[in-house]
């Protein structure tokens, strides 16, 4: 598709390309939904940070979709047609489901280590506030300056 001059876009055209994008991981496809050439998209993708950002995070969104379809037919299998047969057996590709595993074990670790991490600073705070109550309790159980324990020689003199 030709680039196309400013004013024959069609409006909001950026937010239907990036949702496109979020959706299939496509820029072509999502280009030609918005009504857009690939061409423009890619060259405000080069002279505009800000587009180039929310094209990062839609792309991500789009693998994030990717695989949760590829993980769902890991799970479920699949349909195949057995030679000879009536009927599909599912098959299941334990070596792909190994492959995603391998490769989401850092950012499982990660976002593990973040939510422990998250978990941790709220028993501190808890523990905290414990021994602050405490203090208070022990303070409040002191004596005033002014008064001489019950039973204390020493004050009597």
């Amino acid at each position: 598709m030709a680039k196309q001059p400013a004013r024959s876009r069609p409006r909001n055209w950026r937010k239907a390309f990036l949702a496109g994008l979020a959706a299939t991981s496509n820029v072509a496809a999502s280009a030609r939904k918005a009504g857009i050439g690939t061409s423009t998209v890619y060259d405000l993708r080069r002279s505009d940070p800000e587009f180039y950002r929310e094209w990062q995070v839609a792309l991500c969104e789009g693998y994030d979709h990717l695989e949760m379809s590829l993980l769902q037919r890991l799970r479920e299998g699949e349909i195949k047609p057995a030679s000879g047969a009536r009927r599909g057996t599912r098959v299941f590709d334990n070596a792909t489901a190994l492959r995603l595993l391998a490769a989401h074990r850092e950012s499982a670790a990660r976002q593990r280590a973040i939510h422990q991490n998250r978990n941790s600073e709220a028993i501190l705070d808890a523990i905290n506030a414990k021994i602050e109550k405490m203090r208070e309790r022990s303070l409040n159980a002191l004596p005033a300056p002014d008064e001489a324990p019950a039973g204390n020689a020493d004050a009597d003199q």
